[in-house]
């Protein structure tokens, strides 16, 4: 069966160790298409019909807020169906201890049962934060291993970490 590499990842101005500045490709991205290659998966990006500011402070705020909501921002599109996929490697970025909401959109639409789902994040400190839990109990009857978190910062660099990651 396929594998399928589903993520959340935003361009614009990002957070870098302390720092600000304007990427044209998000850190999960990049992590996604490194996956992809490694693995021969297909690439599905989750985008919001109405996106997050470009600003990376205007754009935190709007995650928290649509945290604090349990929002489930509508997205531009969803996969026709995830029937043809038994591995699926979801990633996304760490918006307060937790994954976008609009992931949630995305997990809530689909039937699970049967997938391996292979979490992975970006992050600036934050790792994981128990989204593993989260994808469990919204992904019924889904296998989900111990998923992956990598300093956004440290993407460019995080080649090595990510094929020990998937030959684990």
């Amino acid at each position: 069966m396929a594998k399928l590499v589903i993520f959340y990842s935003r361009a614009g101005e990002n957070y870098f160790g302390g720092q600000y500045r304007s990427v044209a490709v998000g850190n999960t991205e990049k992590v996604a298409k490194m996956i992809a290659e490694a693995v021969g998966g297909e690439l599905f990006k989750v985008e919001q019909k109405i996106p997050y500011s470009s600003s990376y402070k205007r754009c935190t705020g709007q995650a928290l807020a649509d945290k604090k909501a349990a929002a489930r921002p509508e997205l531009a599109v969803l996969p026709e169906s995830l029937d043809g996929y038994d591995e699926i490697y979801l990633g996304y970025p760490n918006y307060w201890g937790d994954m976008p909401m609009a992931v949630y959109t995305l997990l809530e639409a689909f039937d699970w049962t049967g997938k391996t789902i292979h979490p992975f994040c970006t992050h600036e400190g934050s790792g994981l934060s128990g989204t593993e839990r989260n994808i469990a109990r919204v992904c019924k009857g889904a296998r989900v291993t111990d998923g992956l978190a990598i300093c956004g910062s440290d993407v460019e660099g995080s080649r090595d970490i990510v094929l020990c990651w998937l030959n684990r």
